[in-house]
């Protein structure tokens, strides 16, 4: 994982649109590099096997969690934030394999906070990039 490369500010509905770079062994959405995605959104399936499903309003995304992540409690309903890789596998349900997760329900407005946060950086940051590119 090349950690120069940012975590991008992302809602799941725009993942769709990443392609694999695979001389760079990364992903790029409109000209920017990219390895790891960062989302918000709520817990809604545990297959008890150390994966979730997370749906962030835009879409359903498939979290795999592993090590000191496996040993909490992740329950149906919590609100969190999640950084780390991001996999597409054909025919199946996009991946991130996790780096970080938090829970944030006890933050209640951090869920409208994160769509303006998400519309920020695309319009300081990614827009400018991939009009650029364009």
């Amino acid at each position: 994982m090349d950690y120069r490369l940012a975590a991008l500010k992302l809602l799941r509905v725009q993942l769709k649109d990443a392609r694999e770079t695979p001389s760079q062994n990364a992903l790029t959405l409109g000209g920017i590099l990219f390895q790891r995605a960062w989302l918000q959104g709520i817990l809604v399936s545990d297959d008890g096997e150390g994966r979730l499903l997370l749906d962030d309003g835009t879409g359903v995304i498939q979290l795999s969690l592993s090590g000191e992540f496996r040993q909490h409690r992740w329950d149906i309903g919590m609100y969190v934030m999640v950084v780390g890789g991001y996999f597409v596998g054909t025919g199946e349900t996009p991946m991130i394999k996790v780096h970080k997760i938090v829970d944030l329900s006890p933050f209640p407005d951090r869920e409208a906070m994160w769509y303006l946060e998400v519309m920020e950086a695309y319009k300081l940051f990614y827009q400018p990039l991939i009009e650029e590119f364009m």
